[in-house]
């Protein structure tokens, strides 16, 4: 008989000083020490746990899941069912109306709130990114005094005791949309002495504030309505991007640009502006112009509009701008539903504005400022002259209540050097950033999902945050330390439900008691007041004003210019720190993890730069006695002369994600008479160095640029003609015609008996901001990868937003793949896994990891897939990702990818969704989790699944509802419909009638369940 020479263990402690298991740990953890004793081997056993033997022996790398039971379950959750709270983002003047989702107690995901008048269910990427703040290990834990740690009771003491001997208290803040706070922070400023509240915003809109007061008596925002404008101009003014309310104002724009053979009218945009933004971008006529001409540009449309109205003109330097007289001829034929906006922090430039829209009849109308918005109340002049009287010594106590201006204010460094001189400095703000790293007491703020609140972002608009976790910190909020402060004891929550009892419940008469009035409210999340619009009218001096315009701008500066701006993923810098959206690819440039000054292609041409695949130069940019060096970007669009650079960068105390990425463009601001310029048109030098860069940019990544038949467009003239305008496909000839591709397969199809999902991408809709590529990537555990694997072309990304330009005649892209035009007209291109019916990845896997389901979704199967690439190679589209490393849970990943790399960060992390192991492919799954649940949901209750009950994360982020989903096996969906399925029959090949509906890459016939609809733009038919 032959001698069994097999092995037994028994038990995990002689297993644990196995040598071959000791090596598979020392690969996995190579930050471990060499042997598995003392506090590293009793980790060592926590990861393993029960399973210990066959995972060593399999090398098996799935992420470890421990079952926590609960020994008396909270009365509302239930595992593995969501729970959803309507709730508010607010930073600043940043607003959205959200749904909060929770897992077991964590909040995991963040939609829009449709109830919502304002944000109507739109998102943006750095709300849908905000949810991971919430776990960041940067957060201050508990009160500190002089840098060290202390009891809150012991905070208050000091604090009060000290700011009531303290002189002349002032307290900083940003934009506060908040009237119960509003209300605390005045109790708080009665309580010592009539303390000051000081406002400022790190991105000013104190010209537009101050121009209204000079032209209609009231120091306010207007509220547009884009919605309503058939012509819309923009001078600098980012408003699909970054401007005042970029969310709302993408949701009413897009309702101007969709259109249908039964309806063909859309509005008409023309942009003039330095740097190519998203606006701009998105524009049907766009002129680069230099900074410096920038107000001369407003006169002479404020000229050619006021002798149509027969009013009296105003002086102003000859400008020659492109499509300015087409701008003044367009929007008098469309008085009182036109627009024009500015984007210049300049209060003449405002006026000047102000008296435009008013000679078009357009106040009261498209712009309305008898129901102000709150977004900015920030003053420069006084922020000013707080700095001057703190450096001075003046200011006895200062309280800088979540905020950050040692960073994000033009004289930053001066404040942060005079923060000393305070007998008393206290600051609630989250983190150590910094201010709070400089001051005497930090008393942290909650995050705010962890917080209470009121807001009232508009006249008559009101909405509610609620906490949907427990605070995971000592920290407290920040309004309960002020009341505290201030002698009252009252609970934050108590004082705000006092307030709404005084003031707000009497203005509405459906409830007969406040509790009932209370917790509606709190479960729309909005609560909205009627008001009365009352007209105003305007008396400021445009000829005072222009004499002002005349000095400061020049329309033919020789000089270079800086244009400062702000980026749609990284905004003010506030969330710097937050890798979702460090890793954002940028909207236009397409690059990620960096700060650069973006150039013209003539500059750059005549400098001998030439970049390829994100190599680059640096170049010294000097401001009087101020110089940083920064890479530079060819940025097509650009306008010549002039430079541009991104605030939000250049973090010092921001966390192990920000810290050192870019440099500060905060430091280069200038002030301009008190307001804050973010336009520098004289002493600006660049100079390039000798030093190479690598800028990781993701366009010609995964790429099949130069292909045919990936973008189709056209113009507004052209599809009135003809509803199949810009629609180029190939025909193939059989049995005596040409017909389309998909009437010639191979394959035997496959039948969809009961549902069929699909998704229809409107390229009229889409702005391109990229919201629905940061919802993707939180709902579906979609890791970060940093800098260099992004260099190496291995980002995560489930959905990528392609952009393209349009190149100038006779260029060649496979000469360069980036060929453009110096003033391109662009194209937003959303590219995810285009389930295709034909699908070339399912052909050639060797072992059926990726597969058809009956439903139309290509599936993964991770436990099965053996990392050949073979699918990833035959993918037209380049839609798969490959995990080369453990993203997820790498050491030499976690400075970058927080939200995996850490027991905290792993809180947001959707139970729903695997994370993915290293070697195997991923991409999306159309967010196969929310379809199940959506499905089982309705099979509990005995139905089908109706329109709307399920959505992708991608499609509910969007705020222009460029993406459709649903089941066009549903004759009733909004995506049937929209492509006019003529036979909702169970075949893959659906007869669309949608003339503009198309498949990119046609040719192939890989038959996808994705559809796009022809760009269309609204520009004449001969300038097209």
């Amino acid at each position: 008989m032959k001698e069994n020479k097999k092995t037994y263990w028994k038990g995990l402690e002689e297993l644990t000083n196995d040598e071959s298991v000791i090596r598979n740990a020392e690969r996995e953890f190579p930050e471990g020490p060499s042997t598995l004793d003392g506090s590293s081997r009793r980790d060592f056993l926590k990861m393993m746990g029960f399973s210990l033997a066959a995972a060593s022996l399999a090398a098996c790398e799935a992420p470890v899941r421990k079952a926590i039971p609960y020994v008396n379950k909270p009365v509302d959750i239930n595992p593995s069912i969501p729970n959803y709270y309507a709730s508010t983002f607010a930073s600043g003047g940043d607003y959205a109306s959200i749904v909060v989702k929770t897992r077991e107690g964590r909040p995991i995901k963040i939609d829009g709130n449709e109830l919502s008048p304002i944000s109507q269910g739109g998102t943006s990427a750095i709300v849908e990114a905000s949810v991971l703040s919430l776990y960041d290990k940067q957060r201050v834990a508990g009160p500190m005094a002089d840098g060290e740690q202390v009891e809150w009771s012991a905070l208050d003491a000091q604090v009060k005791a000290q700011l009531a001997s303290a002189g002349t208290v002032k307290i900083v803040t940003n934009t506060i949309l908040s009237p119960s706070t509003e209300k605390a922070l005045q109790q708080f400023a009665d309580a010592f002495g009539g303390a000051e509240v000081i406002t400022y915003d790190p991105v000013s809109a104190y010209g537009i504030t101050k121009a209204a007061e000079m032209t209609y008596g009231s120091a306010i925002l207007p509220t547009y309505h884009f919605n309503k404008a058939s012509v819309i101009v923009s001078f600098a003014a980012d408003f699909l991007g970054t401007w005042i309310s970029p969310i709302e104002f993408a949701k009413q724009y897009s309702k101007t640009r969709k259109i249908t053979k039964e309806k063909p009218t859309m509005s008409r945009h023309f942009q003039f502006e330095s740097n190519l933004s998203l606006t701009g971008a998105n524009a049907d006529y766009r002129t680069p112009i230099k900074a410096s001409q920038n107000g001369l540009a407003v006169l002479a449309l404020y000229n050619a509009i006021a002798r149509k109205a027969g009013a009296a003109t105003v002086s102003g330097a000859a400008v020659e701008v492109e499509y300015l007289d087409k701008a003044a001829n367009e929007l008098w034929a469309n008085r009182g539903k036109s627009l024009v906006v500015a984007g210049s922090n300049d209060p003449n430039v405002q006026i000047v504005i102000n008296a435009i829209n008013d000679l078009l009849d357009n106040n009261g109308a498209t712009v309305d400022f008898s129901t102000p918005t709150y977004f900015r109340k920030g003053n420069d002049a006084k922020m000013n002259q707080f700095v001057a009287d703190l450096k001075a010594g003046r200011v006895g106590g200062v309280v800088f209540y979540n905020c950050n201006p040692v960073y994000d204010f033009v004289n930053g460094a001066e404040l942060g050097e005079a923060i000393a001189k305070a007998k008393v400095s206290v600051a609630t703000n989250g983190t150590l950033d910094e201010t709070a790293s400089l001051v005497k007491f930090v008393a942290p703020d909650h995050h705010y999902l962890e917080s209470w609140n009121d807001f009232n972002p508009r006249k008559g608009h009101y909405s509610l945050s609620q906490p949907v976790i427990s605070p995971l910190f000592k920290t407290r909020q920040a309004q309960e330390s002020f009341l505290i402060w201030a002698g009252n004891d009252t609970n934050y929550y108590d004082f705000l439900q006092e307030n709404w009892r005084t003031s707000l419940f009497s203005t509405q008469s459906e409830t007969s008691s406040f509790q009932e009035f209370w917790d509606r409210s709190l479960f729309n999340g909005v609560y909205a007041v009627e008001s009365t619009s009352t007209s105003v009218t305007g008396s400021a001096d445009v000829s005072a004003a222009a004499s002002a315009i005349n000095r400061v701008y020049k329309a033919d500066n020789a000089g270079t210019e800086l244009v400062v701006y702000t980026k749609v993923g990284l905004g003010n810098g506030t969330f710097a720190n937050n890798p979702w959206l460090q890793e954002m690819s940028d909207p236009i440039s397409k690059a990620t993890w960096d700060n650069y000054l973006t150039v013209s292609q003539s500059w750059a041409s005549e400098q001998g730069l030439k970049m390829f695949e994100g190599a680059t130069k640096k170049a010294k940019v000097t401001i009087g006695d101020k110089t940083i060096t920064v890479p530079v970007l060819v940025q097509p669009g650009q306008a010549k002369g002039t430079v541009g650079l991104a605030l939000g960068y250049g973090r010092s105390k921001a966390g192990r994600v920000a810290n050192g990425v870019g440099v500060n463009a905060y430091e280069l601001l200038t002030n301009a008479n008190g307001f804050t310029s973010y336009e520098i048109t004289e002493g600006v030098s660049v100079e390039l160095t000798s030093d190479s860069y690598k800028i990781a940019q993701t366009q010609t990544h995964q790429t099949y640029m130069d292909r045919q038949y990936v973008i189709q467009e056209s113009t507004l003239p052209e599809y009135k003609e003809n509803p199949s305008a810009g629609r180029d496909f190939p025909k193939v000839y059989m049995e005596g015609e040409f017909v389309k591709p998909n009437k010639i397969s191979l394959w035997k199809g496959h039948r969809y008996s009961n549902h069929h999902w699909g998704l229809a991408i409107d390229m009229n809709s889409c702005i391109g901001c990229g919201a629905c590529t940061v919802a993707c990537q939180v709902e579906n555990n979609v890791s970060v990868v940093g800098k260099e694997e992004v260099l190496n072309r291995r980002e995560m990304a489930w959905i990528r937003i392609d952009r393209y330009y349009s190149s100038p005649e006779g260029a060649s892209s496979n000469k360069e793949l980036e060929a453009a035009a110096d003033n391109p007209e662009v194209i937003f291109q959303p590219m995810m896994c285009q389930h295709c019916n034909n699908a070339p990845c399912e052909t050639v896997c060797p072992v059926a990891a990726t597969t058809h389901s009956s439903e139309g979704l290509n599936q993964m199967t991770y436990n099965r897939c053996i990392g050949t690439r073979y699918c990833a190679n035959n993918c037209p589209y380049k839609v798969r990702r490959f995990n080369w490393f453990k993203y997820h849970d790498n050491k030499a990943f976690a400075a970058v990818n927080v939200a995996q790399n850490d027991d905290m960060g792993k809180m947001v992390l959707n139970p729903d969704v695997t994370v993915r192991v290293r070697g195997v492919i991923e991409k999306c799954s159309m967010c196969v989790q929310r379809i199940q649940s959506g499905k089982l949901t309705a099979k509990k209750e005995g139905r089908r699944v109706k329109d709307g009950e399920i959505n992708t994360a991608c499609a509910t982020a969007c705020p222009t509802n460029a993406i459709v989903f649903g089941d066009m096996n549903d004759p009733e969906s909004n995506i049937t419909k929209m492509l006019k399925i003529e036979d909702n029959n169970d075949s893959p090949t659906k007869e669309v009638g949608e003339e503009r509906a198309y498949h990119v890459l046609e040719y192939l016939n890989v038959n996808p369940n994705v559809w796009y609809f022809t760009k269309i733009r609204n520009k004449d038919k001969s300038e097209a």
